[in-house]
């Protein structure tokens, strides 16, 4: 899955969502569902700022590295998760549901490290009009033997069974 289709899903799934980007941790867009180009930037670089900003109001306390933010207004609220190499942020309208958002945004994460994981198998054209599919049949326990055709009994005009 592509970072495109990673953020098309998240939009599908979460109805709460009404615009979101996925971007490297230096900012730099990936791919954004925002109609203009220069918005999905500006929040792609507002969001690294921000959870770099958080992260350092917290100081070197010992606790763990701050992995998502969300900043609340009156007309909406912005998201934030990031991982090892990605930050998804996403815009919400007022009173979302903050675990599922939360939820949907590390999903979609995810997905896109899956995708990323997964090695490319590379095979010559050769090599795949040369490997062909097979079967293997194993039987197991003492049910090696056909079964036996059925047949269905209807009922006749008089009322009687009739087998077909």
């Amino acid at each position: 899955m592509d970072a495109a289709q990673a953020l098309a899903d998240l939009t599908e799934i979460s109805a709460q969502i009404e615009a979101a980007v996925l971007a490297g941790t230096d900012g730099s867009v990936v791919a954004s569902t925002f109609q203009q180009e220069g918005r999905g930037e500006e929040l792609a670089r507002a969001a690294v700022e921000l959870v770099a900003a958080a992260g350092e109001a917290r100081g070197n306390s010992g606790a763990p590295e701050l992995v998502q933010i969300q900043a609340a207004t009156p007309r909406g609220s912005l998201f934030v998760v990031r991982d090892g190499g990605h930050v998804v942020a996403a815009v919400t309208g007022s009173k979302p549901t903050v675990g599922l958002v939360f939820y949907d945004l590390k999903t979609c994460l995810r997905m896109l490290e899956r995708e990323t994981e997964k090695p490319k198998p590379q095979k010559s054209a050769e090599a795949d009009k040369a490997e062909k599919p097979t079967t293997t049949t194993e039987k197991v326990g003492k049910a090696s033997t056909a079964r036996k055709p059925t047949t269905t009994k209807k009922k006749d005009e008089n009322g009687g069974d009739e087998s077909s």
